[in-house]
């Protein structure tokens, strides 16, 4: 699970299945649509979510579609090389970022302390984390875990979706299983 909630079972965990990419894009949507009404009636809310799962498995590609999905329309860059990338949305009449990060490439499990990244994690949004194990439990805790594993088909997906914690559990109302 995650660093600091390892023990912990979720309070909500939903197991999908994506046959093919427009399946895995179509629930980017429906997590999209939950995050914004999560953080518009909570406002000055921030969400932690940790993509997980093997090289290839699609997390980058997730995250991509579910924050073109949030509003984005610009290219989604993969953080690989810069840690951290951000992306300022404007919901209602409230602007939050977030920050997809990918620490695949981390050195050591303090660098994105170093970097200054810890103040993403206190500012209304998202803070979106690919390769989280990299920090070897300096993140603090996630709300949403996502599982990713690739399939036999390229394009074929189990993706699980653990709440860790109430605001996790409530941003993840109303996902059709």
């Amino acid at each position: 699970m995650t660093q600091t909630q390892a023990n912990q079972p979720p309070l909500t965990a939903i197991n999908l299945y994506c046959r093919q990419e427009a399946d895995t894009a179509s629930l980017a949507r429906q997590l999209a649509t939950n995050f914004e009404r999560f953080l518009t009636e909570h406002a000055d809310s921030h969400l932690n979510i940790s993509l997980e799962g093997d090289l290839g498995a699609g997390k980058t590609t997730f995250a991509r579609y579910l924050i073109q999905a949030m509003g984005h329309e610009g290219k989604v860059k993969s953080p690989t090389y810069t840690l951290c990338e951000p992306y300022t949305l404007q919901f209602k009449d409230q602007a939050i970022t977030v920050h997809h990060f990918d620490l695949y490439r981390m050195r050591d499990p303090l660098e994105w302390q170093e970097a200054g990244f810890a103040e993403h994690f206190d500012v209304p949004g998202i803070c979106l984390i690919e390769w989280p194990e990299k920090a070897e439990g300096t993140l603090p805790g996630f709300d949403i875990q996502i599982q990713l594993t690739a399939g036999a088909d390229e394009n074929e997906r189990a993706i699980t979706l653990n709440a860790i914690t109430q605001s996790g559990k409530m941003a993840l109302q109303e996902i059709q299983q």
